[in-house]
């Protein structure tokens, strides 16, 4: 395989060679590489990602010849974490990586590693999960309304978690739950359902060195790996977890957990993963970073296209174990548009995992802007910022200008139709305020700091610890 791959790479330079040296008459030739002065500049590219479904456009772009297709030679690289996969894109080692949304930004900002690192390409839309123990579920079930078949009602909040944890509290014992990174979705996610429920989540201090985000808490969370997550559970060190597919309905699968509540119902279509490169790996290759941006499109849009035909395909591709290596019922769970909850307990949720409808791949300001509102509120920020600074931190890291010279790359070769896209002049990079949240409370990007002030939970205005 590597041979014949070998072969067709030089197959694809000797042509575009013969192309530059002779006159334009040849340009129609059939040959990814027709553009001499929008050649890529780096084209073997090493790329990390984490085994979870939702680095499911790196593993298409890469099994469905969309990278080649950019003149780009790709390896694909699992990450043992986080921490490691950012590291090694920083020094170099990476040349980018799937991340956490959070990452570039508390990259960006000091928060944990320093670095100037930013996005072009949102990843995903949804995808995570809130797990609790069968024994947590159990104390928390009485709790909860039930519906004319005796099933519960959906969506399960945090409110009746709150006496299993005041419970926990009475007899002296933390409670602990898992997430998978400082600045990760789920962590976030977790922290707003926990909150939303009038369950603080605790604070972080960096500014006296205090980074476990434990201070004042009522649930303690602390990092866990993903593929780690239910074998931990199990094993009682943690009660709960929020984490990405396919690690929630894995302990459905195990008969270990049950999962309580998706991120969609959380905050509906939320922006989760992001494509995050070094800055000065964007400015030193920008046709490279540009074409990894139009294959990466083109397999989110094959993901998603004629709702979801090419799902199944999808999930066999993703159990290789090169990629997320979980077993193919496991993976289909959610990827198929259902989500089993309580064992037998499957409803159909078919935006569970979005790849491209609902303009999923555009790097929104106003996404990046929520994450710095949360860190903000969990004292990742130590001090008050004006809405300018979000906003300016916002356009720093988040790249939509990129983003749309690669889709209007793509629309000008008609691999792309122009209507699946933000209108482009117009666009300001700001999605109109959002509503549908588990709390009711409404989110405009253009007033992070007005949206601070509406929770009961958190830090706001000159707020600090």
């Amino acid at each position: 395989m590597q041979g014949l791959n070998t072969l067709r790479r030089t197959l694809i330079k000797s042509a575009l060679i013969l192309t530059t040296g002779l006159a334009s008459g040849l340009s129609a030739l059939s040959i990814p590489l027709s553009h001499a002065d929008d050649y890529p500049e780096k084209e073997e590219l090493k790329f990390g990602f984490i085994k979870l479904t939702d680095m499911a456009p790196l593993a298409i772009a890469y099994e469905k010849g969309f990278f080649e297709d950019e003149g780009l030679y790709v390896t694909l690289e699992a990450q043992a974490n986080w921490k490691v996969l950012l590291d090694r894109v920083i020094d170099g080692q990476l040349d980018g990586a799937h991340m956490l949304a959070g990452q570039p930004l508390g990259a960006t900002i000091g928060f944990g590693t320093k670095a100037d690192i930013i996005t072009a390409f949102s990843m995903d839309l949804n995808g995570n999960a809130i797990t609790v123990s069968n024994d947590v579920w159990q104390q928390m079930k009485p709790f909860i309304p039930k519906d004319a078949e005796g099933k519960p009602v959906h969506p399960i909040k945090a409110d009746y978690l709150k006496p299993v944890i005041e419970k926990y509290k009475a007899q002296g014992k933390p409670f602990n739950m898992g997430m998978v990174f400082p600045v990760s979705t789920h962590n976030y996610e977790l922290r707003y359902w926990l909150a939303a429920g009038g369950i603080n989540p605790g604070y972080y201090a960096p500014s006296k060195g205090d980074t476990s985000g434990q201070l004042n808490a009522d649930a303690l969370l602390s990092v866990t790996p993903p593929p780690q997550m239910p074998a931990t559970m199990e094993a009682g060190t943690i009660y709960g977890y929020c984490v990405g597919e396919p690690w929630n309905q894995q302990a459905v699968f195990k008969g270990i957990g049950v999962p309580v509540i998706t991120d969609y119902e959380i905050w509906k279509n939320n922006p989760e993963k992001v494509f995050g490169v070094s800055k000065t790996w964007a400015e030193k290759y920008p046709n490279t970073h540009k074409r990894v941006v139009k294959a990466l499109i083109r397999a989110a849009a094959w993901l998603d296209e004629n709702n979801n035909a090419n799902r199944e395909e999808a999930v066999k591709i993703l159990a290789k174990p090169q990629y997320v290596g979980a077993d193919y019922k496991v993976i289909a769970n959610s990827m198929t548009g259902t989500f089993e909850y309580e064992k037998g307990d499957k409803r159909s949720v078919p935006d569970f995992n979005v790849f491209f409808r609902y303009n999923a791949t555009y790097p929104y300001y106003s996404d990046a802007i929520w994450y710095l509102t949360q860190m903000r509120r969990w004292g990742q920020i130590a001090e008050a910022k004006s809405d300018d600074w979000y906003k300016d931190i916002a356009k720093k890291v988040y790249r939509p200008d990129i983003y749309a010279e690669a889709a209007k790359a793509l629309i000008a070769e008609g691999k792309a139709d122009a209507k699946d896209f933000p209108d482009f002049s117009n666009e300001s990079g700001f999605r109109a305020p959002q509503t549908e949240f588990i709390d009711n409370i409404t989110y405009d990007g253009q007033q992070p700091n007005a949206y601070l002030q509406k929770f009961a939970i958190g830090l706001k205005g000159e707020q600090k610890l």
